[in-house]
């Protein structure tokens, strides 16, 4: 089934035939109404002057005239259990454990950025245009010395580079190096802590998340390399803020 957005003066409708829901193969998507309310969906359905959503734990009928765009989200969602047998090491774990190495950057942190940035897939682009599993933009990959970002040797070795260079940054404090991965360490400068940013504080969040989940499991996985530049044990996700 075709579906085209189209969006004009800030405004997004969307063409679709009819009683086919929309649903992000990868990620989900804000409704975004008059109010200024931002309504999580994980499809929806053009049903002649109304939007039929589909929310977590039911649906949302609004009238299509308030609804002024549509914005996809940079979060993507949970790989199906299948794909991920519990016990299993996380994909892509040997090319992370060799950036690890050779950027004497925790492993467990790497893997915990990977899995909020892309949820491990190596094709994925967001709206601003990072690419790859450790979501790189064109400009800093650049830099990097980057020739293919979709490819994960490439991606996850620069990756890892540019975070080690903000640990090092940042004293080693993983909240602000997280922070100025997301938002920029322009904006970390400016604030002097994490941004006050809904997606940065959400993101630094997520991320400490994974990696102090990943610590508590810590017997049953390899330990990171003496004096690696990210703490070994969990980081509070309290002082993220």
């Amino acid at each position: 089934m075709l579906v085209k957005r189209v969006f004009c003066a800030g405004r997004a409708t969307l063409v679709l035939a009819l009683g086919i829901f929309v649903a992000p193969s990868l990620h989900a998507e804000y409704i975004v109404l008059r109010t200024g309310l931002r309504l999580h969906v994980s499809g929806y359905q053009l049903l002649g002057d109304k939007y039929r959503l589909q929310l977590t734990g039911g649906k949302l009928e609004v009238a299509a005239a308030d609804v002024v765009a549509i914005e996809p989200e940079d979060v993507f969602t949970p790989l199906p259990a299948a794909a991920q047998p519990a016990g299993a090491q996380p994909l892509y774990r040997d090319l992370v454990e060799a950036a690890a190495k050779r950027y004497n950057v925790d492993a467990d942190l790497i893997t915990s950025v990977i899995a909020v940035e892309s949820n491990f897939n190596p094709k994925a682009v967001s709206r601003k245009n990072a690419r790859g599993l450790m979501q790189l933009l064109p400009e800093t990959a650049s830099q990097l010395g980057v020739k293919n970002m979709d490819d994960p040797a490439e991606n996850i070795d620069a990756g890892t580079r540019y975070l080690r260079d903000l640990l090092q940054k940042y004293n080693n404090d993983v909240g602000l190096a997280l922070a100025a991965y997301n938002a920029g360490p322009d904006k970390v400068q400016l604030y002097g802590r994490v941004p006050p940013f809904a997606e940065t504080i959400s993101y630094v969040k997520r991320v400490k998340r994974g990696y102090e989940k990943s610590k508590s499991q810590a017997p049953a996985k390899t330990p990171a390399p003496p004096g690696a530049i990210a703490a070994t044990t969990p980081p509070r996700t309290s002082r993220s803020q």
